[in-house]
């Protein structure tokens, strides 16, 4: 609920403090007095969008400060909550337009966001008028209104969901069709690369043992005479037979040597050791030389195999075993892919079901809803007396999306008979204020707390109409806080709390404010409303007389 406003150098206004109360806070005063800037000043502060040039000529800054009282449930709360602003049960505004244009906001002293102060609007202040668009008169909204009014807000989650989860798997299955179709278009490439790649069956290292193997047979043809040779001349025709048979003879002479023999002997001895270790290795290196030349013909073959292959994919060679690998399951992919597509599908088709089914328990709830309103509103249109106007909440079909298979317009007939149509198209300036107060008053019972502000929304009515709109606008306020601007004398009559927007000129200076009217000042201005510039004492005869039929006298 809001408490008080404080606005400071803004368009007209030097300083004005207003505290607000419960009940029906009217706002009255000439055409011109500034009642709109007082609303400029509180959506300024809200973070709604208007005019640009609010800072009052000559001064540095326009200051606006509103403070709310908040419930323990309030919506706001979970506003402040969301971003890491203080809460409590009173709210505080704050918010400065430089004069080169910049904006400040604090909410409870705290610095924030435009976008803040706007969230926290849509929880705190309503406002209304002949030519709102805020949601009365806009199509768009005319689902939202219905949903609330029928409370069908957990229906419409539900299908939110819905139509999220149809979304996902319908996206999961079109990115599996997308790689199914690249995968397909590259399977008799797979199929003949893998095919080439299980044909040679090349192994991680197998490439660097081929050269090294192939190098050693180019070069075994060259060196193989020779090692034979030397295997030859120190084998058992040569080195070999020599050692032995001088051995023998040493042998022989060595008994008679007195010793000298024994050293030289068993040098010799160790020397034909090493000769045949060294015999041994010179043998088992002309086997290994000693090959088949188809060897070397299937060696190079598989290596240049490899090597092609390796050079074909664009790849090392020692890759190719993982590359075939990747292939592989790339086929394997494409041979289950249509299982997978197949749960794809199937899954797609249960969201689907399961959105056909929310969707449509929803509107059967909406129709359900916009029987009730209809019937609501038609109730309370009979006291505005427009008894023979007919309203009608319209449900059509519209393309499936995440707020359901619904189109929602409200559409009116001023007269029995007469052609139905859109709100803002039939009905004339004073009927469409009374279409507007009776969807509201349907539309916020049973609600408390509610901060509603009506902006002249009973200009072209008067008389017994008048006192109409005044009646269904204390009733709103009743369960809340209404504030009305207005020029209805009846409407006037019926506030619990009344001010007067003046303007005032001081030094050249031209500056609105706004004073309470207790007693007789209300009676005057009363007065002043039925009779125009000059108050007689018959206005404010009549006055009293007005007052004293709605009971606010005093």
């Amino acid at each position: 609920m809001l408490r008080g406003l404080d606005i400071a150098d803004m368009l007209i206004i030097d300083r004005l403090e207003l505290a607000f109360q419960p009940g029906l806070n009217v706002l009255t005063g000439e055409t011109g007095a500034g009642k709109s800037i007082l609303l400029d000043s509180l959506g300024f502060v809200l973070g709604w969008r208007g005019r640009a040039d609010l800072v009052r000529q000559g001064a540095e800054q326009g200051e606006v400060t509103a403070w709310f009282d908040l419930t323990p449930d309030h919506p706001a709360r979970a506003v402040l909550r969301d971003a890491g602003l203080p809460e409590g049960d009173e709210l505080i505004l704050r918010r400065i337009n430089s004069r080169d244009g910049r904006k400040t906001a604090w909410v409870n002293d705290r610095r924030c966001s435009g976008e803040v102060l706007r969230q926290l609007s849509e929880t705190l202040v309503e406002l209304h008028g002949q030519h709102d668009d805020r949601g009365l008169l806009n199509p768009r909204g005319h689902r939202v209104i219905l949903d609330e009014f029928g409370g069908l807000e957990a229906q419409r989650a539900a299908v939110r969901a819905a139509w999220t989860t149809c979304g996902q798997a319908a996206k999961a299955l079109k990115s599996a069709e997308a790689a199914m179709a690249v995968i397909r278009e590259e399977e008799d490439y797979l199929r003949h690369a893998v095919a080439e790649l299980d044909a040679l069956a090349p192994e991680p290292g197998e490439e660097a043992g081929l050269d090294v193997q192939r190098r050693l047979m180019q070069g075994a043809e060259k060196i193989r005479n020779d090692v034979v040779r030397a295997h030859e001349l120190l084998g058992a025709q040569g080195a070999e037979a020599a050692f032995g048979e001088a051995m023998r003879w040493l042998d022989g002479a060595a008994t008679h040597a007195e010793g000298r023999l024994e050293a030289p002997m068993a040098a010799l001895s160790r020397a034909m050791s090493e000769l045949g270790e060294a015999l041994d290795g010179i043998g088992d290196a002309v086997q290994d030389l000693s090959f088949d030349p188809n060897d070397l013909e299937n060696t190079e073959e598989r290596l240049f195999a490899i090597r092609a292959l390796a050079r074909k994919h664009d790849i090392l060679a020692d890759d190719l075993a993982a590359f075939g690998d990747t292939l592989r399951e790339k086929l394997n992919a494409l041979d289950a892919g249509d299982a997978d597509l197949s749960k794809l599908r199937q899954a797609l088709d249960k969201a689907e079901a399961a959105y056909n089914d929310t969707a449509a328990r929803l509107s059967e709830a909406r129709t359900s809803a916009a029987l009730s309103l209809d019937k609501a509103v038609s109730a309370e249109l009979a006291p505005l007396k427009m008894e023979r106007a007919v309203f009608t909440t319209q449900i059509t079909p519209e393309v499936p999306g995440p707020e359901g298979q619904d189109a929602v317009a409200f559409s009116v007939a001023t007269n029995p008979g007469a052609p139905s149509g859109p709100l803002n198209r039939i009905a004339s300036g004073g009927e469409l204020s009374r279409f507007l107060l009776a969807l509201k008053v349907c539309l916020t019972r049973g609600q408390t707390g509610l901060t509603m502000i009506f902006d002249e929304i009973d200009r072209g009515v008067g008389g017994a109409t008048a006192d109409a709109v005044g009646r269904r606008l204390s009733a709103l306020a009743a369960e809340g806080q209404v504030l009305v601007v207005t020029h209805s004398p009846q409407v006037a009559a019926l506030g619990t709390h009344h001010w007067r927007v003046e303007k005032r000129v001081s030094r050249g200076m031209t500056t609105s404010t706004v004073v309470p009217l207790p007693g007789d000042d209300r009676i005057d201005e009363i007065a002043r409303m039925l009779s125009g510039d000059t108050i007689t004492d018959e206005a404010r005869a009549a006055a009293r007389s007005l007052l004293a039929v709605q009971g606010c006298s005093g």
